[in-house]
């Protein structure tokens, strides 16, 4: 099966909003499962220089969640609020306990594109332009291309 691979990443010049797309090799199920499953999730998010523990989980419409990503003697710890899960979107607030104030408010579709296709869309909003730039320096973009390239090994074996 063709790997699709790049990552699009955009900041909105209107509003303090990231958006990103990618098309991923296989079902929206998959991908929606990679999001809402801990063991999944710990397996592809961030970088590849991080591991994952989930310190807690509740993917429904109300919980919330915590994870902790560490590696080279460092911990980053992300905690937020699942405030809609459904199969075709999630919508939840993601924030970094480095910079507490620096809350984001992420949707998350699962769109099919047929033929066993996927097309994976973020939409970030946060409160001012300033925090929004911070979050585009921050490296992002490699956890980004780094963890979706993991997720797209994942959501294509068969075996996962």
């Amino acid at each position: 099966m063709d790997r699709i691979t790049g990552t699009t990443i955009e900041a909105d010049p209107r509003l303090p909003v990231i958006r990103t797309t990618r098309d991923f090799a296989a079902p929206p199920g998959r991908l929606f499962r990679a999001h809402t499953d801990p063991a999944w999730f710990a397996r592809w998010i961030g970088p590849d220089a991080l591991s994952t523990r989930i310190e807690h989980w509740d993917a429904t419409t109300g919980g919330s969640w915590r994870y902790v990503s560490s590696g080279e003697g460092r911990e980053y710890a992300f905690r937020g609020c699942f405030h809609e899960v459904r199969e075709e979107r999630i919508v939840q607030t993601f924030s970094y306990a480095g910079n507490p104030d620096a809350v984001l408010l992420v949707t998350t579709w699962f769109d099919d594109l047929g033929g066993g296709r996927s097309r994976l869309r973020t939409q970030s909003l946060v409160d001012s332009f300033e925090a929004r730039d911070a979050w585009l320096r921050s490296g992002m973009e490699v956890g980004l291309d780094q963890g979706y390239a993991k997720l797209e090994r994942m959501a294509t074996d068969d075996a996962a």
